[in-house]
């Protein structure tokens, strides 16, 4: 079963472009709130997380709903604020955070900064003090839970850039609560991307209470926790499942942490993915001795995800219905890499033809990039009434 997209309008469109169906991405965001509400959870906040898709429309959407927001750079603290999103709900995290980029979110009254390190939260105390300001700080706890997704996407093991391993915990949670610029609040989570065994939320479930259970014996107050994002999609079947698991999600932390705080989550993907597709001609349809390629205008520049990660999106051609056929389906950059999938299968391919990349809505138009002097794709949206 192919997507339904209205052909017609893209006939006459130059291709590659990314096309939005904002009506899905509204149905999602509809049904997070319909999932908090029946469990009775007025504590909890979504925080969507800016570096799955920084398109304004869609941050536009999503902070007119009432979520909060995910920052990794100044520059996604700076696309929050242009969009809406309330200072408060904006958390900031990152290894990495420049001075200035800590400065500009200090002046901006952002709601958290998720801290990396113990030498990240010098600098943030010390930036702070001298605008005479206090920094609220949540500590990004490294959990050493593996998660079951890719080695590149996951982030909490043990020996990882990431975070702060529990077993220092209480020495820099003492640090944070001795320096004059910054307040300790609470702790943060993120132990990877793209997971699908919600087993592995129940282990930092788990973590977290036996965490939380400790600090709380050596007298140290935690407010709320954050346990991050990771929520994955099938991206394999996206007409069957057109929404993650947000019901099995939620209710996994409803009912394995005991910790009874308030508690953020930090979602992406799990609410852009879906409804983005990165729509494509076909140029030449090449025969090879044993396979048939199907070249297309798009590029891994568009979508970097097959090449990076050998990550697999359902593909489809919107202009034919005639017998399926393996394919080859490669872009036009001078790389063997810019490949999205090996021997689909695809109706019967022409030049001309229009292809939609399904499930590009996260991690698309957010990584694209100009190589070979392409130029960045532009984005089309559905209409919303």
């Amino acid at each position: 079963m192919k997507g339904t997209f209205p052909v017609g309008r893209f006939t006459h469109l130059a291709t590659p472009f990314y096309y939005y169906d904002l009506n899905l991405l509204q149905r999602t965001l509809e049904e997070i709130r319909h999932q908090l509400k029946e469990l009775d959870w007025p504590a909890a906040q979504v925080h969507y997380a800016i570096k799955a898709n920084h398109n304004p429309v869609l941050l536009n959407h999503i902070a007119a709903s009432g979520f909060g927001a995910d920052c990794v750079s100044g520059g996604e603290v700076q696309a929050a604020l242009r969009a809406g999103f309330a200072p408060e709900t904006i958390f900031y995290a990152g290894v990495g955070k420049a001075d200035w980029e800590i400065d500009l979110a200090l002046d901006a009254g952002i709601g958290r900064f998720n801290v990396e390190s113990r030498a990240e939260l010098e600098v943030l105390a010390e930036r702070a003090a001298v605008k005479g300001k206090v920094a609220p700080v949540s500590l990004r706890v490294n959990p050493d839970v593996a998660a079951h997704t890719h080695k590149m996407i996951t982030t909490g093991r043990a020996e990882n850039k990431f975070g702060i391993h529990y077993s220092v915990l209480e020495e820099v949670i003492r640090r944070a609560q001795s320096l004059p610029g910054v307040e300790f609040i609470g702790l943060h989570y993120h132990i990877g991307s793209q997971i699908l065994d919600l087993g592995d939320f129940k282990a930092l479930c788990h973590r977290n209470n036996r965490i939380v259970k400790e600090l709380q014996a050596h007298g140290i107050e935690i407010k709320d926790i954050n346990v991050g994002g990771g929520l994955g999609i099938e991206y394999s079947h996206p007409n069957r499942f057109l929404m993650a698991d947000f019901a099995g999600y939620f209710r996994t932390y409803s009912d394995e942490l005991t910790t009874n705080l308030p508690i953020h989550f930090e979602l992406g993907r799990s609410i852009v993915a879906p409804c983005g597709s990165l729509i494509s001609r076909v140029l030449y349809v090449k025969d090879g001795l044993e396979r048939h390629f199907a070249i297309l205008d798009a590029g891994m520049n568009d979508l970097l995800r097959p090449a990076l990660y050998h990550a697999q999106h359902r593909i489809e051609n919107l202009s034919s219905e005639e017998e399926l056929e393996p394919y080859d389906v490669v872009g036009p950059v001078c790389e063997s890499s810019d490949v999205f999938g090996e021997q689909v299968m695809l109706n019967k391919c022409r030049r001309g033809d229009l292809v939609a990349i399904r499930s590009a809505g996260a991690y698309g138009e957010s990584m694209a990039s100009q190589y070979n002097c392409r130029p960045l794709a532009p984005a089309v949206f559905s209409s919303t009434e």
